[in-house]
């Protein structure tokens, strides 16, 4: 029999496609040449150490996985065997994959997980501090249900004069993880004109698949962007979702994260009292103390009554000895004057006038003659007597003079 290339490729075609045994199976194998196509579609290899397999995932049925299929990745694949006609290659056309020996959500955990870690979003560097004394709290977390119960009763308990703001949302679910992502924007678009400190996001436990909305790119980019401090409170303590990873602290619960968001009020008081305690004994410690130095120094000073008297009694003393000092030095200036008076009186030339003797000289300059050079025959000359004064004319000058 003769057949076209088509021919026989429709006739192959439909027997593999016709036979039960090629539909609806299972297909273990390991994925290379992955291509996720801009279309939507996947196109990759199932091999094994033997063979391999030519898949096609198209897009109406990827949508719906859990995680991004990768090379290398070793999976399960349900589907159908079919026959491309262009090619005329048989392939597996897979309606469903699940990871080998993992579960998808795991490995779709793990896979943002790396993602989100490569990205910095888990990094210390980003986490904001939680405030110690919050005015204002955000709850993100279902209207329905004991969560936010505990958390109200919590907070009102512990510090009831703070202000709580709740965004409702859902939290499990298609579109949960959309609604949280837009509570916690609309948060902080609310912030902007009303303050709110700190930020509690979470729900009760579950299973995976009930928590999953918390393991969501864009919860994790919503919590990531907030600039409030965000809590994470999602499940019980043995529950971990990329939104605890992401947030700036992790409770273990719920009302563990509305311990953690507010002080304990009646704690703060017993504190405050204390410290008031601690702070008066202080006070009167310093004041006992200053007390008994004051008391001290009162026995050490002397009253200024008494230093005045005592001034007063000096200054008179130093009054006293300074009359004796300055006497006696004017007594000793007196006996002083009198000799160098006696002295004078004996140098003086009109001593010598009263001894008999008499004073010549010239006329002008009134200086005294006491040699025959200082005048000359003719001159002029004065002589000083004990009685008055006597002018005369130098007649001669003789050198020497005779004692007769």
């Amino acid at each position: 029999m003769l057949y076209t290339v088509h021919e026989l490729t429709q006739y192959i075609k439909q027997r593999i496609e016709d036979d039960p045994s090629l539909c609806n199976i299972t297909v273990r194998g390991e994925i290379s040449n992955f291509t996720h196509h801009t279309s939507g579609h996947m196109y990759f290899t199932l091999k094994d150490a033997h063979s391999q397999l030519n898949c096609v995932m198209f897009r109406g049925a990827n949508m719906n996985l859990k995680f991004m299929p990768e090379s290398g990745l070793k999976v399960v694949c349900s589907g159908d065997i079919a026959v491309y006609e262009k090619r005329g290659v048989y392939q597996l056309q897979v309606r469903g994959m699940q990871p080998d020996g993992i579960g998808a959500l795991y490995q779709a955990f793990e896979q943002l997980k790396k993602r989100l870690s490569e990205r910095g979003f888990f990094d210390d560097a980003h986490k904001k501090s939680i405030p110690v004394f919050p005015e204002t709290i955000g709850v993100v977390t279902s209207r329905t249900g004991a969560v936010l119960h505990d958390i109200l009763n919590v907070i009102k308990r512990r510090f009831p004069a703070v202000r709580i703001i709740i965004a409702p949302t859902r939290v499990q679910g298609e579109d949960a993880a959309r609604e949280i992502a837009h509570a916690i924007r609309q948060m902080n678009r609310l912030s902007i004109t009303d303050p709110v400190d700190v930020l509690i996001v979470g729900r009760g436990g579950g299973s995976i698949e009930e928590l999953w909305a918390f393991n969501e790119l864009e919860v994790a980019e919503a919590v990531f962007e907030s600039e409030i401090p965000v809590i994470s409170a999602v499940g019980h303590e043995t529950d971990v979702t990329i939104c605890d990873f992401v947030a700036d602290l992790r409770a273990p619960t719920p009302s563990a994260a509305a311990e953690i968001a507010v002080p304990d009020q009646e704690q703060l008081e017993q504190q405050i009292a204390g410290l008031h305690t601690r702070l008066v004994y202080m006070i009167r410690r310093v004041i006992d103390v200053r007390r008994e130095l004051v008391m001290h120094l009162e026995h050490g000073v002397v009253h200024p009554r008494d230093r005045i008297n005592q001034f007063r009694q000096y200054t008179d003393e130093l009054v006293r000895q300074m009359h004796t000092t300055v006497t006696h030095r004017l007594e000793l200036h007196r006996k002083d004057l009198s000799m160098l008076g006696a002295t004078l009186h004996a140098l003086s030339p009109l001593n010598h006038l009263q001894r008999g003797y008499s004073i010549v000289r010239s006329v002008p300059d009134r200086s005294v003659v006491n040699t025959i050079s200082s005048v000359s025959a003719g001159s002029d000359v004065q002589i000083l007597v004990t009685d008055g004064e006597i002018g005369c004319q130098v007649r001669e000058i003789k050198e020497g003079w005779n004692h007769e």
